[in-house]
């Protein structure tokens, strides 16, 4: 097998054009690795990938236009045999949570030394998962206190989408408060962002989304943000 054949071939996704060149400069240096591509939003993460076909996609978390947690999602569905890394500033436990759900490998944060990064682009294209420390402990945490509040599960109830001409106003069992926290949602908002933004508490904005995904009879997040989008709710 040649060099330029053993190369890992990497796909950078930021929106902010400094930390993508500056990723991809980094990345260049390392051995065994090759930056084939980069991405502004997650929308061109798929479409690029679906072109170049990259073994690792490095990924951004809150990105304009597509997310990095639908674009994983997206990415997972239509390119399985792509790996997808997640590097973000963010460390909030639902970006984390999501993040996985979604088919991500792992979950770093952007202080990760170069060498490092290079490491765990290597070890996710071997299959291998990979969660900075910090992450891993809130990701712990998380689980942790999920056990001690575990509830059963309500049945999810099927939604119906009538038929349309691709101008009739679709109808769904949602009211107009839980359109508006689904469209907020779906552009990447946490609970807490969402309910800054609505002006609401944050266990309420947690008890409607409970509630969104029990109506369309969806289980994650990140499948309500994908039927959002494919429904035109946003």
């Amino acid at each position: 097998m040649s060099q330029e054949q053993a190369l890992i071939k990497v796909l950078v996704v930021d929106d902010q054009q400094i930390i993508r060149e500056g990723i991809s400069t980094i990345l260049d240096y390392q051995a065994g690795l090759s930056v084939m591509g980069k991405a502004i939003n997650g929308q061109e993460a798929v479409e690029l990938a679906l072109e170049l076909k990259p073994d690792v996609v490095l990924m951004d978390v809150r990105m304009p236009i597509m997310n990095g947690v639908e674009a994983t999602a997206r990415l997972r569905q239509q390119l399985p045999s792509c790996k997808v890394l997640m590097l973000t500033t963010f460390d909030d436990e639902e970006y984390i949570t999501e993040a996985l759900r979604a088919g991500a490998s792992g979950y770093l944060l952007k202080d990760i030394p170069g060498k490092q990064l290079a490491q765990a682009i290597r070890s996710v294209h071997e299959g291998l998962y990979q969660l900075d420390p910090a992450v891993a402990s809130k990701l712990m945490n998380s689980l942790n206190r999920g056990r001690e509040s575990a509830a059963p599960e309500p049945p999810p109830t099927p939604h119906t989408i009538p038929a349309s001409n691709g101008s009739a106003r679709r109808k769904f069992d949602l009211t107009e408060r839980e359109l508006d926290i689904l469209k907020l949602l779906a552009g990447g908002a946490t609970n807490r962002e969402i309910a800054e933004q609505l002006f609401l508490a944050e266990g309420t904005v947690k008890n409607h989304v409970s509630n969104i995904l029990v109506r369309l009879g969806l289980r994650h997040r990140t499948d309500a943000a994908l039927f959002a989008r494919e429904n035109d709710l946003l």
